[in-house]
């Protein structure tokens, strides 16, 4: 696979133009020799799918995660103009906005007492799996404002600090939501399931902070070598996905009718200054603030109970900062020498603003945007720092995670839940699922290495390590 790349630096590989008919540019990849044995010729083929796409600029990138998805690979990244771009829900996936967030404690691990305990506790204080529904409940008119804004809403009814939507990626909530566009039957999943991390990857994982390789980031960040930490994992649930099927159907229609050339119906899409580009956009966009509005609700529950549990405020826990890593946005960047406004898909992959972005808050100004990476159950995660080397190469954009290497359903037959609890907890990490296959299907095995997907965005640039996490215990959908 590796001699169909040329290498144009370190970590970075080009797939040249022809490799399929009709590609627009290049594709790039960023990956190690030893990340190249798990790539999948599926992956690499998607890859070139995406830089056919009409308004494509600079490259289809994919990022060291990467592997076979919907339409896009995971981890892949694409940027459109203004002019001649399209959207594509194959470029943002089923679960828009399923991203991360990392808040910090001051505990250390002995602080903890009972890890079975305290799992316990979360996992009975958070909703979790197929279906799952909250105890928190939506009226109709509050399910408006929540998608109309997100974080904002959430925090206003109570649900966090003022500062946590300060440290969210848009500031919690994108103002291009149009609620309007959201179908009755999204609505009516979205309403019982905020609050809930729902199944398949998502997680809830107690760490403690093993190890921090930036001082001064960590200290901006508010990260401290021995603490406890929580990572939250999720996206917009059922309201999401049904957001995603309703548009497929109206963009597979507007796909012929503007003329569109496709070499994979996954990537149905539209001009993005056409009617249906920007129904979906805006339905997209609210989507989007349904789920950073579902890991702020998340977020409180978790204070909620640690408060109980441990004497600590709310403010003893700041959120460091929330990133999505399944969305499309208008970003501006900078293309020739010129200052323009783009539309970046990242399917599986995080933005990774460089120091002195106005998007960014001022605190974070001088380090760049910070960057959560999970790795998967019982391995490491990392909090990682935008680079200037990040908007010069792909738009901002680094990676989303260690990326699988095998299916669910082949994890489903190759390993027992019981059996990787076990294992996991005489590691001293205990995981509480509804069932043992939502725990085989997430085995650490069935994940590539996230110290080796880490070492290589590190290495090209693409973000810089502040911290590495290890996890204490998970509860999963």
């Amino acid at each position: 696979m590796q001699k169909l790349f040329s290498s144009v630096g370190r970590h970075e590989w080009d797939l040249p133009l022809g490799y399929i008919p009709d590609m627009r540019v290049s594709g790039r990849l960023f990956l190690s020799d030893s990340l190249f044995e798990s790539l999948e010729e599926g992956a690499v083929r998607q890859l070139a799918n995406v830089a056919t796409l009409p308004g494509i600029i600079g490259h289809s990138f994919g990022m060291p995660d990467i592997h076979w998805g919907y339409g896009f690979p995971i981890g892949g990244v694409a940027a459109f103009s203004e002019e001649e771009g399209i959207i594509s829900p194959g470029g943002v996936g089923f679960d828009i906005n399923c991203g991360v967030r990392m808040i910090t404690t001051p505990l250390s691990v002995s602080d903890l007492g009972s890890r079975e305990d305290i799992i316990g506790r979360l996992y009975q204080q958070v909703p979790t799996g197929v279906g799952s529904k909250s105890a928190f409940r939506l009226s109709a008119s509050a399910l408006d404002d929540l998608l109309a804004l997100g974080s904002k809403w959430a925090v206003s009814e109570g649900y966090g600090l003022p500062e946590d939507c300060i440290r969210c990626e848009e500031g919690g909530y994108m103002k291009e939501a149009a609620p309007e566009n959201v179908s009755e039957k999204a609505r009516k999943r979205g309403i019982p399931q905020c609050g809930t991390l729902g199944s398949g990857n998502h997680f809830l994982e107690l760490q403690v902070v093993s190890e921090i390789r930036d001082h001064e980031a960590a200290k901006t960040f508010g990260v401290k070598e021995g603490n406890v930490c929580c990572m939250i994992h999720c996206g917009s649930r059922g309201l999401g996905h049904q957001v995603c099927t309703d548009h497929l159907k109206t963009l597979e229609k507007a796909t012929k009718k503007y003329g569109i050339t496709l070499p994979d119906r996954q990537l149905s899409c539209a001009p993005l200054t056409s009617p249906e580009g920007e129904s979906y956009f805006g339905a997209m966009a609210a989507a989007a603030n349904y789920a950073w509005a579902n890991r702020q609700i998340i977020t409180h529950q978790v204070r909620t109970l640690f408060e109980s549990a441990f004497g600590i405020s709310p403010s003893e826990m700041p959120l460091v900062y929330d990133v999505a890593h399944n969305v499309a946005k208008w970003e501006m960047h900078t293309i020739d020498g010129s200052d323009k406004r783009v539309c970046v898909h990242r399917k599986g992959a995080t933005r990774a603003f460089g120091p002195g972005r106005p998007e960014l808050p001022e605190i974070y100004q001088r380090t760049g945007q910070p960057v959560i990476i999970p790795g998967s159950m019982g391995t490491a995660s990392y909090l990682l720092a935008g680079t200037e080397t990040a908007m010069e190469k792909t738009f901002g954009s680094t990676c989303h995670g260690a990326g699988r290497v095998s299916s669910r359903k082949e994890a489903k037959k190759a390993v027992r839940g019981a059996a990787v609890s076990a294992d996991l907890k005489k590691q001293g990490i205990i995981v509480r699922a509804p069932s043992g296959d939502a725990i085989a299907e997430e085995a650490p095995e069935m994940y590539k290495s996230s110290d080796e997907v880490i070492r290589v965005v590190h290495e090209a640039g693409l973000s810089r390590i502040v911290a590495r996490m290890m996890p204490l215990g998970v509860i999963k959908g």
